[in-house]
């Protein structure tokens, strides 16, 4: 009859419980089988009928909490017969831990296994089994001894009066166990296991307790439940809005919309993180004071959309941590939170990055948890009038901080800021710093939108930045990401199930808009919602008015319709309406708050479609990596280096709304191709370092100068040759500032620089009236202007190639970069060009730019060794070698091409330079020993 029981027992177990274990009270020593229901929990693989695996490890340090997994069996999504579930039934699973929990994990045994720590998961990982609230699943490891366990209900159980609650228990080694409501003794058995049908009867808060017994000693656990009062419904005080509502420096009002749900308690340092401490005192780091409440349970507005509490007594600059606890199963933090503190990422923040940054309340709650504090001071802002550049003068650098600076905070951009106004730059566009998941991220996975991320530091310090870049004339454009966001957004938590979305959720999409599963990212929002809508106005609304943010690049703009694309659309390419009327109606929203906001779009779709936003004054980016870097590799055949489409007239829109670039964050970087897949053709090699370089400076001649808003990509101005792929595709990137003390790199910053000043400066840089003949190896731009022409050739190929500058006009001419005069008589005479060669002609004067005229780390005439360079202007001869010992020399050019290289194999002491053109070069001489010197030497 026991063994009956037990059986009936275990099944009851199994189908109200996410996991159980046999035996009850697993033992590392031992082996174990766990049973995953997949109808509880996140029901993430509810209905699921292939293979489920379990992501698996063990918790050896309490301390950790939770977070520490040791001994993991196999990478995500990595699948292996020995993670493999069996099926037992319909959602119901089975995974043997054997012939121990040790030995299964390999676990030295100097350590002391604490749980099993689990996840549950499909084939490929994208659909998962956790906890209710999204969290890991962990199954404690016991020692062999007395024990015992209530297996329902569930701690801190909210339940209703009247209610029937079931209480179970096991034990190990126990002779009798014993069960207390209240301390009151309610049954007791001779067996290792029980069952309790409780009547709920009282308000308030009660325990229970089993007490197990051998012959010798007792133990016991308890868990508790409370009865919860009845909702109260009242409509919101008049002016609150969503998130905090500080009311003054004593009085705070919190509101939540959250419509479907039946109650709402509130749960915080203020009542030490359970509902039922009417009035708790707690001190600890960063919390203060006493909160007063008759209750925590939070009013209901009449419509049923909104809960809302105001707390008074409120302890001035105290920051208090807190949580909603939704219909007893749900702990969010606020939505509208402006910090967010969390137990996995936060303790990897150094002190530095974030002084003083408030402890996450471990043992008292679980995920991420939201932060309040009154009577903080308002940033003091220096600039209060900024009007950020012209859409024609925007010279635009996009940065992603972490990979920028080595602190990877604001306030390192902030003191670095001298380096973008020399560079020419008028707009500083950061990759997201709204709190996303992790800390070392492109920033692409957000969670919270109103809360800058404390990996950069804290949010003073975040205004501080875009102060200083007003103080300098630079707008500060931020990058959100407004398609979707990830597993730990509050928003997503409230509704979900079957591990995505679910139906009723008021935000989100369940399925993606998109049947192409390259274009699934998180949880798609639902952009036709009106509270998606809002929410959106709420956040872009936020930033300007709390940051003073000039304007957003919102991210993948063609997934904001919900029109499902497949087949031949399944990027979203084809025209849309639908989104087009959505993606207007939020940047009308934005123009309403600023109506010099910068609202741009990473769209990136059919023409007509962007002509469209363009003409209501959205800028779009404009991705032409392919062309400029195969132009750059002097790759030109059928059409390949083709730039025209960075003029928005070549698109038919008629307004210069392309933000075009040639490199950004999701894009191979230009002189990473150059080295890896240049041409050649003789002595002329784009792969050799100091001519990639060049070819750098070559491609940025055709791409600043077209008219229109430009974009740069972080140190794609010193070349920066490291693959978008090092350290994985989002992967942290080396940070080469020493590539600021390269002459031949700092080079292209200078003719960037140049090019950026001439750009902004010059009205013929704005022009309408302009000509592009750039499809082929040999290409031209003609500026028309009435303050003057501009003209710029260049040669793409890896060969000498002849061009028809056709100038516009006769008479003075002058080559910017030599400022050397030149009487044009003939506009179609033909100019030859050396591979890799460019010049830009003006009909108007400028002083010669101070550009570092080295191809090479050249700072002195002689560098090494004995090669010396005497100069005789007189008989054109280079007295080289003084103590006559080279044996070859060879001469480049500032393109790269070997101009000379001589033949003798005996000591060389004199080259006649007659037949070189005016210019640098660089000169190479080996010695008897084969060591190489190197210098320059300039012609005049």
């Amino acid at each position: 009859k026991l063994f009956l029981f037990a059986i009936v027992l275990v099944s009851t177990q199994i189908m109200a419980q996410l996991i159980t274990t046999d035996p009850a009270f697993p033992l590392a020593n031992s082996a174990v089988t766990i049973t995953f229901n997949a109808v509880e929990g996140n029901k993430g693989l509810m209905g699921y009928t292939d293979d489920v695996y379990a992501h698996i490890g063990v918790i050896t340090d309490k301390s950790s909490g939770g977070s520490d997994w040791k001994y993991v069996k196999t990478d995500w999504a990595e699948n292996t017969d020995e993670t493999k579930l069996t099926r037992i039934g319909t959602d119901l699973y089975t995974l043997d831990v054997t012939p121990s929990i040790i030995e299964y994990f390999g676990v030295p045994g100097d350590e002391d296994i604490l749980q099993i720590a689990l996840v549950f998961r499909d084939v490929d990982g994208s659909k998962t089994g956790k906890t209710a609230t999204g969290g890991d699943i962990y199954v404690d490891v016991h020692v062999e001894e007395l024990s015992v366990s209530i297996v329902t209900p569930d701690k801190n159980a909210i339940v209703s009066l009247n209610d029937e609650i079931t209480i179970s228990a096991v034990s190990n080694l126990a002779d009798s166990l014993i069960l207390y409501v209240d301390d009151t003794r309610i049954q007791a058995t001779i067996t290792e296991s029980l069952t309790y049908k409780l009547s709920v009867s009282t308000d308030g808060k009660h325990w229970i307790k089993v007490e197990a017994k051998d012959d010798s000693e007792s133990v016991f656990d308890s868990v508790s439940y409370f009865v919860k009062e009845n909702v109260t419904v009242i409509d919101l005080p008049a002016g609150m809005r969503n998130g905090v509502n500080y009311i003054d420096d004593n009085t705070v009002t919190l509101v939540l919309n959250a419509p479907q749900k039946e109650y709402v308690y509130l749960i915080g340092d203020f009542n030490d993180w359970d509902i039922s401490n009417i009035l708790e005192t707690k001190m600890s780091k960063g919390v203060g004071g006493q909160v007063s409440a008759t209750t925590w349970m939070m009013n209901k507005t009449t419509d049923g959309n909104h809960f809302w509490i105001t707390l008074e007594e409120v302890v001035p600059l105290a920051e208090y941590r807190y949580q909603y606890l939704i219909d007893g199963e749900i702990n969010i933090a606020d939505p509208y939170t402006e910090k967010v503190i969390d137990p996995w990422n936060d303790k990897y923040i150094d002190e530095v990055t974030y002084p003083e940054l408030i402890d996450y309340p471990e043992g008292k709650t679980t995920e991420p948890v939201s932060v309040f504090q009154t009577a903080q001071q308002p940033y003091d802002w220096e600039v209060t009038d900024f009007v950020g550049p012209a859409v024609t003068d925007m010279v635009v650098y996009e940065m992603l901080i972490r990979d920028f600076v080595a602190t990877h905070s604001y306030k390192t951009i902030a003191d670095t800021l001298d380096y973008l106004v020399n560079l020419g730059v008028n707009v500083l566009e950061l990759m997201p710093i709204n709190e996303f998941e992790g800390n070392s991220s492109w920033g692409y996975n957000p969670s919270f939108y109103f809360a800058p991320d404390k990996y950069y530091g804290p949010k003073e310090e975040l205004k501080k930045l875009v102060d200083e870049c007003h103080k300098r004339g630079i707008a500060v454009v931020i990058d959100l990401v407004l398609n979707h966001s990830f597993g730990q957004s509050p928003l997503v938590r409230m509704y979900f199930e079957n591990g995505k979305p679910a139906a009723n959720n008021p935000w989100y999409n369940v399925n993606h808009n998109f049947t192409n599963p390259d274009a699934h990212w998180g949880y798609d929002f639902n952009h036709e919602s009106e509270l998606t809508k809002a929410l959106v106005d709420s956040v872009n609304s936020f930033w300007m008015g709390e940051y003073n943010v000039d304007g957003f690049r919102f991210d993948f703009t063609k997934g904001f319709g919900n029109n499902i694309k497949n087949g031949s659309d399944e990027w979203g390419s084809l025209y849309d309406a639908d989104r087009i009327r959505l993606l207007k109606r939020m940047s009308s929203e934005i123009w309403k708050r600023n109506s010099d906001a910068y609202v741009i779009f990473e769209h990136l779709s059919e023409n007509s479609e962007e002509k469209e936003l363009a003409e209501h004054g959205i800028l779009l980016w404009g991705n032409l990596n392919h062309n400029y870097t195969e132009g750059a590799m002097g790759w030109n055949a059928s059409g390949k280096s083709d730039f025209s489409w960075i003029s928005y007239q070549k698109r038919g829109w008629s307004e210069p709304n392309v933000m075009g670039y040639m490199e950004s964050h999701d894009e191979e970087r230009m002189m990473f191709k150059n080295k890896q897949w240049g041409n050649s053709e003789g002595d002329y090699n784009i792969k050799e370092h100091y001519t990639a370089l060049r070819r750098v400076e070559l491609a940025a001649n055709f791409f600043i100068p077209i008219p229109g808003p430009k974009m740069i990509w972080q140190f794609g101005e010193l070349g920066y040759d490291f693959s978008i792929d090092e350290n994985g595709r989002v992967g942290e990137k080396p940070i080469k500032w020493d590539y600021f003390d390269s002459g031949s790199r700092k080079r292209i910053y200078e003719v960037m620089s140049y090019l950026n000043k001439l750009k902004v400066e010059e009205p013929a840089f704005k022009t309408t009236d302009y000509d592009l003949a750039v499809s082929g190896a040999v290409k031209s731009i003609h500026l028309n202007h009435s303050d003057m022409n501009v003209v710029i050739i260049g040669n793409f190929d890896v060969v000498e190639n002849t061009i028809n500058p056709n100038f516009q006009n006769t008479g003075a001419w002058y080559e910017y970069y030599t400022a050397e005069a030149i009487d044009i008589t003939d506009t179609q005479a033909e100019i030859t060009l050396a591979p890799g060669e460019y010049r830009l002609y003006t009909t108007k004067q400028f002083e010669q730019p101070d550009i570092n005229p080295s191809i090479g780390d050249y700072k002195d005439v002689v560098l090494k060794g004995s090669l010396k360079v005497y100069p005789n202007p007189v008989q054109n001869v280079l007295y080289i070698d003084e103590s006559d010992n080279l044996i070859q020399i060879s001469i480049l050019n500032i393109f790269g091409q070997q101009v000379y290289t001589s033949t003798s194999s005996s000591s060389i002491s004199t080259i006649s330079v007659d037949n070189l053109e005016h210019g640098l070069y660089i000169i190479a001489g080996t010695d008897k020993n084969g060591v190489v010197y190197t210098t320059r030497f300039i012609k005049q």
